[in-house]
């Protein structure tokens, strides 16, 4: 059998940039690992293509047997797009992804079957039933047990790939009011690999640095010490995600991430107003703790990079300055900066929806680049010139060199990373944000 995955982040019709190439390549930055977790546990019998349309071009005359679409919310027009394309060459079509999870009824008009939820299993039972001619409308999802076998995530990329990626972890039981990946049909289970099978694959693992696409290692930290004391001496380096409170209070942890072969932790702070991170509900957070987190990821030689949005109930015109004056104090390495989306099947969204506050419902603007909402505090003109002066102003070339000097402090590692992002991060300043009409 021919099958063809696709794993789709639509870019609105233009091509993928060079810089943006770079990036995304050397640090294997992807949309997910699903669609390629997906081919990785497709009986071998199978012949299976992955294409992701940022790099490659779909070949619409190939003679697949089934096609199965991978997308996130801003891609829907074009996932829904290609299927239909796909169906009308009487190829059979499903759908997979958080959006198609949530909206299962609208997905199936454009598909034979919706892959609901994460857990692989679906996909194999769905594999068997199409082979019978029994093909369900919807799979899943089921919970996660210790059958679950998380398949190992084989990265292949056009050009140079410098950086492999894993998962050892998956899910979020924090459920922030904004969060599309916790607030999602299982979203919010919590389930660990066992650490041998992890730190197999890792062996396996052709690069010597590797991302984690956990949403974050500091959930059990217990877990997390005892992988990283099984990947000392795989002199392996890699980048992970963690949640402020534990990286400020558990010493030994970030210590022994240091030890493993970590270089980086993105850090969620979201917000420098403790006001708003409560309302947000997000329990991991204490601004008062920003500070000595950072300095312990500083004091083991890491990086930080850090993750702020803005467009909350509680942000007015001020919340633009502090936060950039904050993240100057905290010596932040590396920032992003977001406009807050009302994700569907979120509390924010139902939040917003029923308070008729909703400006835009095309997804394709759903990038966290948009304001698609109207703020409370603010115009959306206000929000979205804030977000572009947070980003021109942190990665000024003054302010650029003088992050990247300091990062010389870090190691060869760190520094490399810190420069590359930093680099990349201003040849991409002018295309972040579009121009923004609705107030």
């Amino acid at each position: 059998m021919n099958i063809l995955i696709i794993e789709n982040f639509w870019l609105g019709g233009r091509k993928i940039r060079p810089s943006e190439k770079l990036l995304l390549n050397t640090f294997s930055i992807l949309p997910t690992l699903f669609a390629r977790q997906l081919a990785a546990i497709t009986p071998k019998k199978n012949s299976v293509e992955v294409v992701d349309e940022r790099y490659s071009t779909i070949n619409f005359d190939k003679n697949y047997d089934l096609v199965l679409i991978n997308f996130n919310l801003s891609s829907v027009p074009r996932a829904y797009e290609l299927a239909d394309i796909f169906r009308k060459k009487s190829i059979p079509v499903v759908l997979s992804g958080w959006y198609p999870s949530i909206m299962s009824e609208e997905a199936k008009t454009h598909a034979d079957s919706v892959l609901i939820g994460r857990n692989e299993i679906n996909w194999l039972d769905l594999l068997n039933d199409f082979e019978k001619n029994k093909l369900k409308p919807f799979y899943g999802p089921k919970n996660y047990d210790k059958s679950l076998k998380i398949p190992p995530t084989n990265v292949e990329l056009p050009g140079f790939v410098l950086t492999g990626a894993i998962e050892a972890t998956r899910g979020c039981p924090y459920k922030c009011e904004f969060c599309p990946e916790a607030n999602t049909l299982g979203g919010s289970q919590y389930f660990t690999r066992p650490v041998d099978e992890v730190i197999d694959e890792i062996k396996s693992i052709p690069q010597k640095t590797i991302m984690f696409y956990d949403n974050s290692l500091t959930i059990n930290t217990e877990y997390s010490k005892t992988l990283f004391k099984k990947m000392k001496g795989l002199n392996k380096k890699f980048f992970c995600n963690g949640n402020i409170d534990k990286l400020a209070e558990d010493k030994e942890l970030v210590r022994l991430s240091k030890e493993a072969g970590c270089v980086s932790w993105l850090v969620g702070f979201e917000s420098v107003s403790q006001k708003t991170i409560d309302e947000i509900g997000k329990s991991t957070n204490k601004v008062e703790k920003y500070f000595k987190a950072v300095e312990n990821i500083h004091e083991n030689k890491m990086a930080v990079i850090g993750s702020f949005i803005f467009g909350f109930d509680t942000d007015s015109g001020e919340v633009f300055n502090k936060t950039l004056k904050m993240i100057k104090d905290l010596k932040i390495d590396l920032a992003d900066f977001c406009i807050l989306t009302p994700f569907p099947g979120t509390p924010l969204f139902d939040k917003l929806e029923k308070e008729g506050r909703l400006l835009e419902t095309d997804w394709s603007k759903y990038t966290m680049r948009n304001v698609v909402f109207k703020p409370k505090n603010l115009t959306s003109e206000a929000l979205l010139e804030g977000v572009k002066k947070m980003y021109i102003e942190f990665y000024s070339i003054q302010n650029t060199v003088t992050r990247v000097f300091r990062g010389l402090k870090l190691g060869v590692y760190p520094f490399f990373l810190v420069l590359a992002r930093n680099a990349v991060a201003n040849m991409n300043s002018k295309f972040l944000y579009v121009s923004q009409t609705k107030k």
